[in-house]
């Protein structure tokens, strides 16, 4: 059998195959240590492509900054989408990790593959995030809208100051779990085919089982955050995708099994 020498490469652009490892439900808990574990991985990916890595980053902030411009709806489309581009950047590493490449085309892969669960996903995030919202207003809104009618005494403004400084607490609180529940969301739906009720359930567990890892995590990762803003906030170039690849480097550790 002969090959013709003037014949095009065959390039298959298909997205690899299943994760290496065996898959556990629910996942497992990790040593602390691991939080810090996650960044180190997630920079092993980073310097296999850098250049890839910065334009996804910078498609992201973009893509961002632009819906801001558009009020209610740009907001609306964030939340939608942040789930569909999670499950872009989840694919794109796990074929860099398996040995391939990851390309600008893989953060649109949600857009084909679980489009639907993903956008199920986002749309539960959305109305978990409303409900936060309204039940931090029910609770401290009386005096946060109160700060703008202004002509208010100092006694009144110190209590006007508290309510903002509860509402904002009562924000940040209530939205942990909303976190916990979608951060590993996407790469369940588009890796192992989950529902987005299903999904965002195992994320939770996951994240519950590794709460201490993930405060290491996050303390970590908000260090590193303030030394990339320092320089004009050119370090997020670096900081940036290294901080979405690590959400695939923590999904590996903690669901996937050598």
């Amino acid at each position: 059998m002969t090959t013709n020498p003037y014949t095009a490469p065959a390039a298959t652009v298909a997205d690899p195959a299943a994760p290496q490892g065996k898959f556990i439900p629910g996942g497992r808990a990790v040593a602390a240590g691991r939080g810090w574990s996650w960044f180190v991985a997630a920079w092993s990916l980073f310097r296999k492509q850098p250049g890839v890595w910065i334009g996804i980053f910078v498609i992201i902030a973009l893509f961002g900054i632009l819906s801001t411009r558009i009020e209610f709806i740009g907001g609306l489309a964030i939340t939608l989408l942040a789930p569909v581009f999670g499950a872009g950047i989840v694919i794109g590493s796990r074929a860099l990790d398996q040995g391939d490449e990851i390309r600008i085309g893989h953060l649109f892969a949600g857009f084909r593959q679980r489009f639907g669960a993903l956008i199920g996903v986002g749309a539960l995030y959305l109305a978990a995030s409303m409900v936060v919202v309204l039940i931090a207003l029910l609770f401290a809104g009386g005096s946060v809208m109160a700060l703008a009618q202004g002509g208010r005494g100092a006694s009144e403004w110190g209590a006007v100051l508290a309510s903002i400084a509860l509402f904002l607490l009562l924000m940040m609180a209530l939205s942990v779990p909303v976190l916990m529940a979608v951060w590993f969301a996407p790469a369940l739906v588009a890796l192992h085919e989950r529902g987005p009720l299903e999904a965002m359930k195992e994320s939770f567990q996951a994240c519950l089982k590794n709460a201490v890892p993930f405060l290491v995590y996050g303390v970590v990762g908000l260090v590193l955050a303030i030394v990339a803003s320092i320089p004009f906030g050119l370090g997020w170039l670096l900081f940036g995708p290294v901080l979405i690849a690590s959400v695939y480097t923590a999904y590996k550790d903690i669901y996937l099994e050598a």
